[in-house]
């Protein structure tokens, strides 16, 4: 990636997870998330649980020697469910994660399932109380009669514990499964979208939530698009935008009524023609929309492309990358093989000048914005090695194919990058394959 001081260079930093080549269901990786420092760093998986990781600085003093993330506490959020009345199991695969920011010294997030959103505390304890006046040691109940004179408790050092306890659960708002949660700027509510509506939650009140956006048609047969994904702006409380299965990115106010299915801005491309196919429905459908940190750009990412869309202009994206146009050529087989559904998604660096995503291979792909470099790069067991660079990769697409160059045939759909996370202030980032979690960062020098 191009960088101020020209190019910069990625380099292995730790991989977590089993080497196995048979990975069980329960391992994959279903989301990534770092929290607003980014000392934590959170990751959920099909079966239930989270693991969160804390950077660990080896030297204040002396910042070139890079920090590592080591397992810091590791919770199942949820179990496996029956909904009776609908004769449906609900997984408990965590399909998102999203912090809150810190006001004390314990730590919350939100985890949520297809159905139940639950906010966690993780909390530190490394002192115990001792000397209790009516219980035991054990913590048996002592005869008061026996008590012949009192004692003040006091606190003693002990090991470090870290506690994960549910705070709240929200539940039975959802008919659709639940494919994005989005704490909002006001730091008091959040919203979660399913398929066809989005709810307004207050994270203290569990048993009621507003709802916000609902698409939902009268008649069923008359459905035409799915909600795929919605965030809240990151400094204007009342906006929020989600898009959908069209292509589409509703931008709505919540100033204007209590329920937004009236939108204040619409943003979509024009489709091209000339490029029209079976599949142009489901490549244009949104699998992840982000806000810049600055609150000025949005960036969506279809099946082929990432586009940077400018909150001022609905017409057309101010800019459009491609991920893997090579693809493009493969469509029918990734329909037949269902990869053509992935969902991808995508982040952006911390001061929002460059953007990244994954694609299939192991590879992932960044987008300088200034200078309109890209690089693609993988992940892969063969390169980790500690502080080993990360060698560029390209894909030929046909023709005569170069050394180092790949075959778009002999990509392997199976091993797919669809969690990545960047550091919201350094140059670290964490991409989930399968069941591993690769940190890389860069080189310095």
């Amino acid at each position: 990636m191009a960088a101020p001081g020209g190019d910069m260079q990625w380099c292995f930093s730790q991989v977590k997870g089993a080497i196995d080549d048979d990975v069980a269901e329960a391992d994959i990786i279903s989301t990534v998330e770092f929290n607003h420092t980014g000392e934590l760093l959170a990751t959920g998986d099909k079966g239930g649980r989270v693991v969160i990781f804390q950077q660990e600085i080896e030297n204040k003093n002396l910042p070139q020697l890079r920090s590592e993330y080591n397992v810091y506490s590791t919770f199942q959020s949820h179990e496996p469910e029956f909904d009776y009345l609908k004769s449906l199991e609900i997984e408990e695969k965590i399909n998102k994660i999203r912090w809150l920011p810190q006001k004390n010294a314990a730590q919350f997030l939100l985890s949520t399932n297809d159905k139940t959103i639950k906010l966690w505390k993780i909390s530190e304890r490394d002192k115990r109380p001792d000397g209790y006046n009516l219980k035991e040691d054990d913590g048996r109940c002592k005869d008061p009669n026996s008590i012949t004179s009192l004692r003040v408790p006091v606190l003693i050092p002990m090991d470090l514990m870290v506690e994960a306890s549910p705070r709240r659960v929200f539940a039975n708002a959802h008919t659709y499964h639940i494919n994005s949660v989005s704490v909002n700027s006001d730091h008091e509510t959040y919203l979660s979208a399913d398929d066809l509506r989005i709810n307004l939650w207050h994270l203290e009140i569990t048993d009621r939530s507003f709802n916000i956006v609902d698409i939902k048609p009268a008649n069923m047969e008359e459905l035409t698009e799915v909600i795929t994904a919605a965030e809240f702006h990151p400094h204007q409380c009342n906006t929020f935008v989600y898009s959908s299965s069209k292509g589409i990115i509703r931008l709505c106010d919540m100033r204007e009524s209590a329920l937004c299915d009236r939108h204040t801005k619409l943003f979509e491309e024009p489709e091209d023609p000339s490029n029209r196919s079976f599949f142009s429905e489901i490549i244009s459908s949104i699998s992840d929309v982000k806000f810049s940190h600055s609150g000025r750009y949005m960036m969506t990412r279809d099946y082929l492309s990432v586009k940077i869309w400018d909150l001022n202009m609905e017409n057309r994206p101010v800019e459009t990358y491609q991920v893997h146009e090579y693809l493009r050529s493969k469509l029918c087989s990734l329909y037949e093989n269902d990869c053509i559904f992935d969902k991808f998604e995508c982040c952006w660096n911390g001061n929002d000048s460059v953007v990244m995503t994954g694609s299939y291979n192991n590879f992932f792909r960044m987008f300088d914005r200034s200078q309109r470099r890209d690089v693609m790069l993988e992940a892969s067991r063969e390169n980790s090695k500690p502080m080993q660079v990360l060698k560029p990769r390209k894909v030929c697409a046909g023709g005569k194919r170069k050394k180092d160059e790949i075959s778009v045939d002999s990509l392997d759909f199976n091993k797919k990058i669809l969690h990545t996370a960047w550091h919201p202030q350094d140059n670290i980032i964490a991409v989930a394959t399968t069941n591993n979690l690769y940190i890389f960062q860069d080189k310095i020098n």
